[in-house]
């Protein structure tokens, strides 16, 4: 059986669901950031609150509905892709999604912006510029570094872009003592 959960963004958040399945009897076969795959079939109403309880402590929650399971799938594939993936997209988003999930595009743009009160894309965009405020922060990379990692067309794109989301730009924004970056559950 597969279980869907939100706000799995990390490997750590991955070895707090493990404990918790674990800790509840289940026996997790895969776990990847939003899924979870469980060698049980069928869950017990009474079992399923447990586990919606278990998970909501450390901020997660169980997805019963098929529309945000999906919309959190779209999420984990996009944040795979920006902050942990070294692939560069040779695709364009929405084919990389429809080809990654093996749902029409459209299906998914009209869930997510239903769910999210946002666009995929504006997602997308709302996460890159998490990676690069991170990258920034670390002063290991230059601009023109971040903006080939994250496939901008050019510095002045990433930077434009950047100035449009934070209201300052790149430069400003690492000069600036009090970096400010979201998790990537609040992006």
């Amino acid at each position: 059986m597969r279980l869907y959960i939100k706000n799995m963004v990390c490997d750590r958040c991955k070895m707090v669901v493990k404990a918790e399945l674990e800790k509840l009897g289940f026996n997790p076969i895969s776990i990847q950031l939003g899924e979870v795959k469980i060698e049980q079939e069928n869950i017990s109403e009474e079992e399923k609150n447990g586990l919606k309880l278990a998970l909501d402590r450390f901020g997660f929650e169980l997805l019963t509905e098929k529309k945000q399971q999906l919309v959190e799938q779209v999420k984990t594939v996009i944040i795979e892709l920006v902050h942990y993936s070294k692939e560069i997209l040779k695709l364009n988003l929405s084919d990389y999604l429809s080809e990654k999930l093996g749902i029409e595009y459209a299906n998914l743009s009209a869930a997510f912006s239903e769910h999210e009160s946002q666009t995929i894309e504006k997602y997308f965009i709302a996460q890159k510029i998490e990676k690069v405020k991170e990258l920034l922060a670390y002063g290991e990379k230059s601009l023109s570094e971040i903006a080939y990692d994250l496939n901008y067309s050019s510095v002045a794109h990433l930077s434009t872009q950047f100035k449009k989301v934070t209201g300052l730009t790149p430069s400003a924004y690492k000069s600036n003592k009090k970096l400010e970056r979201k998790t990537l559950n609040e992006v």
